[in-house]
């Protein structure tokens, strides 16, 4: 029976968690490793400065005071019985489109998974007052189901947006790039009791770049947002155009006497 490793970044107590875990446990033995507390926006970061707790909380259920990529790497290393056949986290409250996932520590901890040669899965769905975690849940076991039969291609992990509907609302599921998406306004000045100005990340509007194949408006749409991520960030056409444009073997030769 396959192991899968289930951890997020809304915390060890998030409904999305035991949602996602509820689904895969039906795949495989399945344990959840996860923050301690809320880690949103963590990104891909370590914790280096201190050292972790890991506590068990019951049985294959254990909570981590660190990131979503401290929890993966101490499980694999320190807290599984064996290396894990697959990483899923989240389900995320709130959506991981265009350039969030560079925030993400749901999508980083599958990017850590990815690392350790691991399929890896992130599933998200858009913020709202209600959350249809059966729908979701419903997808994360279909699409984990496949890729515990299939693996995924190297160094490559699947973000998977599912549209916050009923199950009879969703429109089918596409694959989709990444697009791109900035926020105008997303620092909130604010003052403490003693007058001291202090800066709030967050908020803002959101503009985004259009186009029918962008993980963005797809989820609009009401379609499940498949993106492989490829974690290899080196731009190729970039590369090719220094090799042809610079001298040396694509890197920069330094001559003192020449002006530049």
């Amino acid at each position: 029976m396959p192991l899968i490793l289930v951890t997020n970044d809304d915390g060890l107590h998030s409904p999305g968690i035991m949602s996602l875990y509820g689904a895969v446990k039906h795949l495989g033995d399945a344990y959840i490793v996860a923050p301690d507390r809320e880690r949103s926006a963590a990104g891909h970061s370590l914790t280096l400065h201190r050292p972790l707790k890991v506590s068990e909380v019951r049985e294959r259920v254990y909570s981590i005071n660190g990131t979503p990529t401290d929890c993966v790497t101490v499980a694999i290393n320190k807290v599984l019985p064996e290396r894990p056949s697959l990483v899923v986290s989240g389900i995320n409250r709130g959506a991981n489109l265009g350039d969030d996932i560079t925030y993400s520590g749901t999508v980083s901890a599958a990017i850590e998974g990815t690392m350790f040669g691991i399929p890896s899965i992130a599933f998200s769905m858009p913020s709202s007052k209600q959350y249809h975690f059966d729908t979701a849940s419903a997808v994360a076991y279909n699409i984990a189901s496949y890729v515990l039969k299939h693996s995924l291609p190297y160094d490559t992990l699947l973000n998977v947006n599912i549209p916050n509907v009923a199950k009879e609302d969703i429109r089918g599921m596409r694959f989709t790039r990444q697009g791109k998406r900035l926020y105008d306004g997303a620092i909130q000045e604010t003052f403490d009791p003693w007058g001291e100005k202090h800066y709030w990340i967050g908020g803002g509007k959101p503009y985004w770049e259009r186009g029918e194949d962008t993980d963005i408006e797809t989820l609009e749409a009401n379609y499940i947002s498949v993106t492989p991520i490829h974690l290899d960030l080196t731009n190729y056409d970039a590369l090719s155009f220094f090799k042809e444009k610079w001298r040396g073997d694509g890197m920069w030769t330094w001559d003192s006497d020449e002006k530049v």
